[in-house]
């Protein structure tokens, strides 16, 4: 199946469309972090301060709902929207809330994953 076939403009005859995008990728990661960390901030007085505690897991966790909200709502999260990057479905559709959360999960194993990746390699 072409890209065509499956309502995605296609790299190779509209290669605007995809222009800039892994330089984009950047700053929007940046700006969902610290719009992830400024949310955690907030919720540390629910937590009796304890949060301090576990902070990053704490950010695992707040992350993926604002992740999985964000992209079910407009297909983009909060950095995305900022440097104009969208996710498509392979039909060129929005995500669904469904896909929203699959996509998020695997976002989340990378991100768990990474590390203990780092930690073997030493």
């Amino acid at each position: 199946m072409t890209a065509a076939t499956l309502g995605l403009p296609d790299p190779i005859h509209r290669p605007a469309f995809y222009a800039g995008v892994p330089l984009k990728r950047a700053p929007a990661w940046l700006v969902d972090v610290c719009v992830v960390a400024i949310l955690c901030v907030l919720v540390l007085p629910f937590t009796a301060f304890t949060g301090i505690f576990f902070f990053p897991a704490l950010m695992l966790f707040v992350g993926f709902f604002y992740r999985w909200f964000t992209i079910s709502g407009r297909s983009a999260t909060s950095g995305m929207r900022l440097m104009a990057i969208e996710l498509r479905g392979a039909d060129g559709m929005r995500l669904t809330s469904q896909t929203a959360f699959s996509h998020t999960a695997g976002y989340t194993v990378s991100v768990l994953v990474a590390p203990l990746q780092l930690v073997s390699v030493i």
